[in-house]
């Protein structure tokens, strides 16, 4: 009896392994369960109660933010959908002068935070900076009242910067799609006589749609996420209405209930959208298509062209890039770099490594779990894994503080009985609820890039490695790695920027005396010393720009937008 049950033993350890992948789905499962907590410990929290700052955050904050960021998110959505998705169409329809370098630098502002574009527009708009100063002098005016200039710290102004720095999300999704369309549709248009305008809005602009919702859905939610830019331009967003309430008000509960009705609204909005468009299908085989021939414009036309594709990153990376060097030269030929930047540097990119490896291998895992139950449970998984993309950096620090001193204390409680020393903070003085933070919001654009890179390897090659013996484990280092490199470090290098520049998680989560670049800045302009803040705000710029050109220079635009796109696409959230 006992020799006929070790075979069954193993043949049943072999198909948990093996053909069914259980312990990859065990493992994904464990990781979608750690995205998850935030949000059911965000509804414990806000089922407390705030007692009688409820009443008043609904007849008075509530609304007001309600409004505000449904204004600010209208406006970014729109600007950003006509920046990317004009500038898209630019370098894939038409050859000009530049066109090879606008291709790549278009991806620039991706390399600068909100928060700095804000800090470095402040000052230069400001009635006594370089543009008001300049104008005056050319005017023969003495006295800032007697010029008018539009005021930045406006609606108006925060919907700009915004667009001017988040529009590479639709251009990157639309270049892709721009790219792999089909030639022959817009061939066949223009013998039938019509203009290369009238095709893009006929023809291009609504087969671009998916890309074009998939990029501003991201963008939108990179808007929704600030802290730092709202704050610095006076427009109070829900995000920065959760931070005052939990900061200036000292109510977590009170910011746990704003904060769950923003991630209501969040998700509400993603179900609407993929619900309007689940009868539509947009196919096309990018095998057989030939790229589209782009139409030669040379002269004054070319020129002109290439000013206005160059507009964007003249406004979203250049003027702000160049007045941070300008300041922060200023800066060290004054006072030096002080020890204090070296050390934040140090901590920040220690920070963001630490969570990068964390994110890409966890992501690694889920995805590879969803290739091997791809229409079970793998699927919803993903989907699961992928939340934290929608919540913004501020919700999640308000769902895992909690939590986490809850089982620091635990921790020590447990060793101070044992071995009566009490290990105090042990997990949020350790930066681990940053890591753990930065893990979570950002795990879907590891999950989204690698799965998009999975499908590109044939699954030939997994039922041949099956039928040769082999189990998950092997077949994914001997195979799928090897292929996998590029996706991987291009999902790794995503990452690494968006964790360098995050700031509300950051700013909340940090241990004591632990400050980065992105905090160092965010208190300098607080002060109103938005000089004093220049180094750090260009050491992250510089940072964040080597990963982007990288990018740009040596991957194609579909790989590139593998890792946010797949987010929102393929309906991971």
């Amino acid at each position: 009896m006992a020799d006929t049950e070790e075979p069954r033993r193993a043949l049943s350890l072999d198909r948990w392994r093996g053909a069914d992948g259980g312990v990859w789905l065990l493992f994904a499962g464990v990781v979608a369960l750690l995205v998850l907590a935030p949000v059911i410990s965000l509804g414990l929290i806000a089922s407390r109660g705030s007692g009688d700052l409820w009443p008043h955050l609904i007849e008075n904050v509530i609304p007001v933010a309600f409004r505000v960021t449904f204004i600010l998110l209208l406006g970014v959505g729109v600007l950003v959908t006509a920046i990317g998705a004009g500038t898209a169409w630019l370098v894939t329809a038409y050859d000009f002068p530049g066109r090879r370098i606008l291709d790549w630098a278009l991806l620039l502002p991706l390399a600068v935070p909100t928060y700095i574009v804000a800090y470095a527009y402040l000052d230069i708009l400001h009635p006594i900076g370089p543009v008001q100063t300049t104008l005056r002098a050319i005017l023969g005016l003495t006295s800032p009242r007697d010029l008018w200039f539009p005021e930045i710290r406006s609606m108006a102004g925060c919907i700009i910067l915004f667009s001017l720095v988040l529009y590479p999300y639709v251009y990157l999704s639309t270049r892709a799609l721009f790219l792999m369309q089909a030639a022959g549709l817009v061939e066949a248009a223009e013998t039938l006589g019509a203009r290369r305008r009238p095709v893009f809005f006929r023809i291009a602009l609504p087969l671009a749609r998916p890309a074009i919702v998939v990029g501003t859905s991201l963008a939108l939610m990179e808007a929704l996420n600030d802290v730092g830019a709202s704050e610095f331009l006076g427009i109070r967003t829900l995000t920065v209405s959760i931070y005052s309430t939990w900061i200036n008000r000292s109510s977590l509960p009170g910011a746990a209930q704003i904060a769950l009705l923003m991630l209501f609204i969040i998700v509400t909005l993603i179900v609407v959208e993929r619900w309007a468009r689940r009868k539509q299908r947009f196919t096309g085989s990018a095998q057989r298509s030939q790229p589209l021939v782009p139409r030669q414009l040379t002269g004054v036309r070319g020129w002109a062209t290439f000013l206005l594709g160059a507009l964007p990153v003249l406004l979203g990376f250049v003027v702000p890039a160049s007045y941070l060097v300008n300041e922060a030269w200023k800066r060290i030929r004054f006072n030096g770099i002080a020890p204090s930047i070296l050390t934040e540097t140090g901590n920040t990119i220690l920070i963001s490594s630490i969570a990068t490896v964390f994110t890409v291998c966890l992501g690694l895992a889920v995805a590879y779990a969803a290739r091997l139950n791809r229409h079970g449970i793998g699927s919803v998984l993903v989907r699961t894994a992928s939340l934290g993309y929608a919540l913004p950096g501020t919700v999640l620090a308000i769902s895992i503080l909690t939590p986490l001193a809850n089982l620091d204390n635990l921790i020590s409680g447990f060793s101070q009985e044992l071995f009566g020393v009490s290990t105090g903070l042990l997990i949020s003085g350790s930066g681990a609820a940053l890591v753990y933070a930065y893990t979570t919001r950002f795990l879907a654009i590891s999950v989204g890039g690698i799965e998009a890179g999975f499908e590109k390897i044939p699954r030939s090659l997994d039922h041949s490695a099956r039928s040769l013996g082999h189990t998950p484990g092997p077949v994914l280092r001997a195979i799928h790695l090897p292929l996998l490199r590029p996706t991987i470090g291009a999902a790794a290098l995503l990452v690494f920027v968006d964790c360098m520049k995050e700031l509300p998680a950051t700013l909340l989560l940090r241990p004591l005396n632990f400050e980065t670049l992105a905090t160092h800045l965010y208190a300098e302009a607080s002060r109103g010393t938005y000089e004093d803040g220049a180094v750090a705000a260009l050491a992250i710029v510089l940072f964040g720009l080597f990963p982007v050109i990288l990018l740009a220079r040596f991957a194609r635009p579909a790989a590139l937008t593998g890792g946010r796109a797949a987010i929102v696409a393929d309906g991971h959230l």
